[in-house]
């Protein structure tokens, strides 16, 4: 892997501490501010659909910016609305800075993956697209917990705080590391690309990928009153328990990065099996502290193994878009992280109980499995014979 790859993934890991921080500080901002947990959780919701239409659009305005100077523009823009976030004291204000943290967030994605994407051979996209995932697992893993501890040491701000100076070693990073321009040497056009949604595979990779991450999101945005309320746990164990799913995804990217270039359909086959009855596990026993431990661990590694690999599923799909198939991945991730909180939202305010978060993201698995199933099927039965 080429080593601006990897100064992507950096950057990655700042963004993405920052887009999964607050499942360690929705309860504090709650409290802080005056508002709800669910409310307080509207916030991931606001950052995701900050995504979804960040991620075409960004990619559409940046089309003709050489790839550096984009990456630059998305990566200070997302520092100055961090620390405009920092000091708010309104949770009007703070909704407004996480939409514009995602437009930014989203640029810089759409463009980075099409960039890593672009820098390896044709059948290396998904160990590509596995870097810069893995900025987003170490983030899971370092950045969140740690923003967690932050929060509780010295408020929810601090972590805001931390965000924009961790992100200002990797503009200097893409300064000096990532090439001035694309590899292309003919200016893209949208409409042509754009065309290649009308692919029905590339249509069916985005539906998963949204509904896998939905499942992913409608739990891990509530992981701190879960383990707190549910499971008798001290709010101390709220950074390991975060961790250990950081970890989880870590190990669950890794492997993906590994098979989804050449064997997707046994990841995607077992892996999708096996989440939604890790999810109604989850459920089932979230009072019970050591499985608690274990399953958010297993959760972990599964969902992000699944949901890497539909990601690859679509570069592969999209490859008739190389400029804007990155922003298509993005779109797709970023559906489900805003309808799955959304949706876990919902049914607690209805006061179904924080584990009625888990059932829902086992449906949702469910529903992607017979999405999966179906499609399979109408291709078989028009298949030559």
């Amino acid at each position: 892997m080429p080593f601006a790859i990897y100064v992507l993934g950096l950057a990655v890991f700042a963004q993405g501490t920052s887009e999964f921080m607050l499942s360690g500080l929705v309860p504090d901002i709650a409290a802080d501010l005056n508002v709800s947990v669910p409310a307080a959780g509207a916030l991931t919701s606001a950052f995701a659909a900050g995504m979804i239409v960040g991620a075409p659009l960004m990619a559409l305005l940046s089309l003709r910016w050489p790839r550096r100077r984009a990456l630059l523009v998305f990566l200070v823009a997302f520092v100055l609305v961090h620390v405009a976030g920092a000091v708010t004291t309104d949770f009007a204000v703070l909704l407004v800075t996480r939409v514009l943290a995602a437009l930014a967030n989203a640029g810089f994605l759409a463009v980075g993956i099409a960039t890593a994407a672009g820098m390896v051979p044709p059948d290396a996209k998904g160990r590509a697209t596995s870097v810069l995932l893995g900025g987003i697992t170490l983030a899971c893993v370092a950045g969140v917990p740690a923003g967690a501890v932050l929060g509780q040491a010295f408020g929810w701000r601090s972590a805001f705080w931390a965000v924009a100076l961790i992100s200002l070693p990797a503009v200097l990073a893409v300064v000096r590391s990532v090439p001035e321009g694309g590899l292309e040497t003919a200016v893209p056009r949208a409409r042509r690309e754009l065309r290649t949604l009308r692919d029905p595979r590339l249509l069916v990779a985005l539906t998963l990928g949204a509904l896998v991450n939905a499942a992913t999101f409608c739990t891990f945005t509530y992981l701190s009153p879960l383990v707190t309320e549910v499971s008798g746990l001290s709010e101390g164990w709220v950074p390991v328990i975060l961790a250990l799913f950081g970890l989880g995804s870590f190990a669950g990217v890794s492997a993906a990065g590994r098979l989804s270039d050449t064997r997707p359909l046994p990841v995607l086959l077992a892996g999708g099996l096996a989440l939604p009855v890790g999810w109604a596990l989850f459920a089932y026993a979230a009072a019970v502290p050591v499985a608690v431990f274990v399953l958010v661990f297993v959760q972990g590694a599964l969902s992000f193994a699944v949901g890497a690999t539909l990601i690859a599923r679509v570069l592969y799909a999209a490859a008739g878009a190389p400029s804007l198939g990155g922003s298509f991945a993005t779109a797709a991730l970023n559906v489900g992280a805003a309808a799955g909180p959304a949706l876990g939202g919902a049914v607690i305010a209805a006061g179904l109980g924080y584990r009625s978060s888990l059932w829902v993201s086992a449906l949702l698995v469910v529903v992607a499995l017979a999405v999966a199933g179906l499609t399979y099927r109408s291709s078989a039965s028009v298949a030559p014979r």
